[in-house]
């Protein structure tokens, strides 16, 4: 697919991928590509060593899935993170904090704790993140139940291209306790980034380029991946994660909004990624 006045590009300059057996990029990339088996192990979210030990100690883990795979991406990007725009989205926040106000509220006392307040809204990763990097630039925090990649992805491409700037995109999600587990079962955490660029940089090896279209969603091969990206929201991006991995031209459909009414197509985001080689002659 070829960029056309109705599609959006960005190139692609740093990718990070934090998920159940796929503690890195490196190790994600491999399991991808074939290269090795995916094996189920629980995620492990490393927060950035320069966040302040006070603020380390108020993170859970929606917080520190978020902030593990976006500063692996940092850093291995061409930018300064204190000067990079942000979007963080996640189909439903830190369940574990408003499980534990609801719980205070049914207590004797009804008292919240300060912490768990504080960690309750949805841009609480954002926050965390400009505290660690010292980052002035803007920041949207969105969600979008299962559409929340995807939306996250629009969000981020338009910014870049019309701001213009870099943008980094993190996407996140973090299983439930019970008894909300029961209704919204999300089985581990998984988090990823993108830093997206509006010019080709030293380190970009692939354009996207995005349209909104009616495609049915792309599926994995590997049955245990298909799996888990129909079982954590934020992994719906899996199918664009191995494209990337690939380094090779290619088009995906991800999932983005859903009929409000019956006999109206679903709308998908159909991505398409050209290596840095093969666009080279359309760049600006």
């Amino acid at each position: 697919m070829t960029a056309s006045a109705k599609s959006i590009e960005v190139w692609i300059d740093s990718v990070a991928l934090v998920g159940p057996g796929l503690p890195d990029w490196q190790a994600a990339r491999a399991v991808l590509r074939g290269e090795r088996p995916w094996q189920h192990a629980p995620a492990v979210a490393t927060l950035p060593p320069i966040l302040p030990p006070a603020e380390r100690r108020r993170t859970s883990l929606a917080v520190r899935i978020a902030l593990a795979a976006a500063h692996q991406a940092i850093g291995d990007c061409s930018f300064d993170a204190a000067q990079i725009a942000s979007v963080f989205t996640s189909s439903g926040g830190d369940g574990l904090t408003c499980h534990l106000i609801c719980d205070a509220l049914t207590q004797a006392d009804r008292r919240i704790s300060p912490t768990h307040f504080h960690n309750s809204v949805h841009n609480a990763p954002s926050g965390y993140w400009g505290i660690a990097m010292r980052a002035t630039a803007a920041s949207t925090s969105l969600c979008g139940h299962d559409a929340s990649f995807a939306a996250g992805l629009l969000e981020s491409m338009m910014q870049a291209t019309t701001t213009p700037g870099p943008v980094i995109l993190v996407g996140y999600d973090a299983p439930y306790p019970e008894p909300l587990q029961s209704w919204r079962c999300i089985p581990d955490a998984f988090g990823l980034a993108l830093v997206l660029s509006p010019e080709p940089t030293s380190r970009a090896a692939l354009r996207l380029s995005m349209t909104i279209g009616t495609a049915e969603p792309t599926r994995l091969a590997d049955p245990a991946l298909e799996a888990l990206r129909l079982a954590v929201p934020t992994a719906r991006a899996l199918p664009l994660m191995q494209a990337i991995a690939r380094l090779q031209p290619a088009t995906v459909a991800i999932e983005y909004l859903e009929p409000a009414a019956a006999g109206l197509p679903a709308s998908r985001l159909i991505l398409a990624l050209e290596p840095a080689a093969a666009a080279a002659p359309e760049r600006r």
